[in-house]
Parts: structure tokens; C-alpha cells; sequence
């Protein structure tokens, strides 16, 4: 069996399209999107638009991320993010945010052999393979996972950063991020997974689009767009 996996697009159709392509090239027999789909400044709408089409097309699995649950909050004088969401709530279609809110945090497939989620199987918000600013210890990671059944392939997104460990006979994966990239490479990510039962095999794919149209698009048009350009241009985030 062969799994396409990918998440973290943050609103960046410009991504997308490179990574939908990529991974049609490569025709898997399923889908699997790990969530924060449309919290960011490279056309929201659009990147919502086609996540729906490949919804459509081909069955995708998606789980929900820390930005999706973000959307599905009533916006208060105290919420977090209230800008930006203001402003994605004004370009994305009615019912979007509640839609992604939504959505499970776990996902299986492949008769329980493969388990996705965005953070950790039980929270969005919560880092898998990450303690602070370096990876987690293979105790706290387990910690983390709990019980994961039958799977023998766990795959989650939320750091940005690419990683695979091993704990036993479980395979644990980061997938990377679509979008805004914190290491230095603009270059779009996804992960092909190949096998069945105890064996799998994992790919890690980068993916070239247009990085310029995307960061011209935020300038223009985005909250914050400044920001969210300099991130796409470099690969870098930056706080301020």
C-alpha cells in the first residue's frame, strides 16, 4: 500500500498545488492531510478550495490541527490570534472554520497498521517528537503516544521539521510542513509511506514552487502578509 501524507499547509495554494502535483505523479492508494490547513497569507481560500477538490477526488483522510481548533473559536475581546483570524474568517467560505474544527485528532488506515495525527494522537497542541528546542527522549515520546493498538506507523506534522524514529517495532514520522518551513529550505514537504502490515518504507519528499508568487501574494493581501513572506522567502521564521 502506499500513503501520500501532508500537512501544515497554512493557507499557501502556491505549496499545495506543487505538492498535489508531486504526489499524483506518484499515485498512492491514499490520502492523509495532518491538519492546520488554512491558518496563514498565501491565499487561504484558494488553498481551502483545493483541499476540498482533492477531498473530493480522492477520499482524503484529514485530522485536525492547533490552528483548525483556533478557527472554531468564538472570537472574544481575550482571543488569541484575534487579527488574523478576524481576517481569515473575511476570505474563507461560511462554515470552513467549523469544518476543519471539527475534524478528529487520529486517523487509521491500512487495517490499524498506520496511525496519523497532527500534534499527538490525543491533542493538536501537543508536541509529538519535540521537548522545547530539541527532540524528545524515546521515553517521552512513547509517553506522549499511549496506547497506539495495532499501528506499527505513526505520522504527525505541528513541528515543521522532518524526523523519523524508530521505538521498538514502531515506526514514528514527522512529515514536515507544506508551508512556512523553520530550517532553512523554503521547499514544500510531504511524505510517501510504502508497505503493509509489520514492513514500511518512508520517503521523504521537498517539493520547488513558486516561493516568489507566494510571498508577492502575502504582501499584498494578507494580515501580516510582510511577515508571512520573509517566512516563505527564507524558510525561517521570525518573531516579532
Amino acid at each position: 500500500m502506499r500513503i501520500a501524507v501532508f500537512g501544515d499547509v497554512h493557507g499557501n495554494r502556491f505549496a499545495l498545488e506543487a505538492v498535489a502535483q508531486d504526489i499524483e505523479r506518484h499515485a498512492p492508494d491514499a490520502w492523509v492531510n495532518l491538519g492546520d490547513q488554512v491558518f496563514g497569507g498565501a491565499d487561504p481560500a484558494g488553498a481551502w478550495q483545493l483541499q476540498q477538490q482533492l477531498k473530493s477526488g480522492y477520499g482524503v483522510l484529514e485530522v485536525r490541527g492547533n490552528t483548525d481548533e483556533r478557527l472554531g473559536h468564538p472570537l472574544t475581546a481575550t482571543t488569541q490570534k484575534r487579527e488574523m483570524l478576524a481576517w481569515l474568517h473575511a476570505v474563507l467560505p461560511e462554515g470552513a472554520g467549523a469544518a476543519v474544527a471539527s475534524l478528529p485528532t487520529r486517523v487509521t488506515l491500512a487495517d490499524g497498521a498506520v496511525m496519523a495525527a497532527h500534534g499527538t494522537p490525543d491533542s493538536a497542541w501537543e508536541y509529538l517528537l519535540r521537548d522545547g528546542k530539541a527532540w524528545a527522549s524515546d521515553d517521552l515520546v512513547r509517553e506522549r503516544l499511549g496506547d497506539t493498538g495495532a499501528a506499527r506507523m505513526v505520522i504527525v506534522g505541528h513541528s515543521h521539521l522532518e524526523h523519523v524514529r524508530q521505538l521498538g517495532d514502531l515506526t514514528v514520522v514527522n512529515a514536515g510542513a507544506v508551508s512556512r518551513q523553520k530550517d532553512g529550505s523554503p521547499l514544500a514537504r510531504w511524505v510517501l509511506l510504502e508497505g503493509e502490515g509489520q514492513g514500511w518504507n518512508v520517503t521523504f519528499r521537498r517539493v520547488p514552487y513558486d516561493v516568489e508568487a507566494a510571498a508577492r501574494w502575502a504582501e499584498e493581501h494578507a494580515h501580516k502578509g510582510e511577515k508571512e513572506a520573509a517566512q516563505l522567502r527564507t524558510g525561517q521564521s521570525r518573531k516579532h
